[in-house]
């Protein structure tokens, strides 16, 4: 099975901080046509809201937005921290614990087709995690905890938090372990996603 992680995870470290390093521009805000119904992403660790870009991946949101109305993502994990950079789950094989070591590989059955576009990777950005292959993102996800612009055109982002980045910076903040690869991204301690919920934008208050 593909393992759904992001690419040279053995650079990631490095990857990293070069990006933080040689590039100091701000990424400017783009005018985006907005769904009318957002995702309310229910965690043991609070809430957060998403909104989602219709012109940047349609296909993708549509795939997302199915998931979570089947209940999809209820009970899995975010089963990937790096600290300053992203976390990520919709895994379902982290619903089962005795699958630990397989965290990371799991997805829906099947591929959506990559919508990269031109909004940037930076703090609160919900984007797809996938293999080498450019067209094998499935459910997994992660939501950027910073600037990440060596993702940009890379991977489909399709949204961003609008509410509780509060949450976003606790669950960025969960205490990790070396985890595969030995990439120090192993949360110590689950951060559960109870559910996704798909509601009308004007009903979030």
């Amino acid at each position: 099975m593909k393992t759904l992680l992001l690419s040279c995870l053995a650079f990631l470290g490095a990857l990293v901080s070069a990006a933080n390093a040689g590039d100091t521009s701000t990424p400017q805000p783009t005018t985006t046509p907005m769904s009318n119904e957002v995702a309310v992403i229910k965690t043991s660790a609070g809430d957060m809201v998403i909104q989602f870009w219709t012109d940047a991946a349609p296909a993708t949101i549509e795939n997302f937005k199915k998931l979570a109305k089947q209940g999809f993502y209820n009970g899995t994990a975010f089963h990937r921290i790096v600290k300053g950079f992203m976390i990520q789950g919709g895994d379902p094989l982290t619903k089962d614990p005795s699958q630990e070591a397989r965290w990371g590989t799991g997805g829906p059955g099947y591929a959506v087709k990559a919508e990269f576009n031109d909004h940037p990777h930076v703090r609160g950005v919900i984007s797809m995690a996938r293999s080498s292959d450019p067209d094998s993102a499935g459910s997994q996800f992660f939501i950027c905890l910073g600037d990440a612009s060596f993702l940009n055109g890379k991977y489909t982002s399709f949204g961003k938090v609008i509410k509780g980045d509060d949450v976003l910076g606790k669950i960025g903040d969960t205490p990790v372990t070396v985890g595969g690869g030995g990439e120090m991204s192993k949360p110590t301690q689950r951060v559960e996603i109870k559910s996704v919920d798909i509601v009308p934008a004007d009903s979030v208050k």
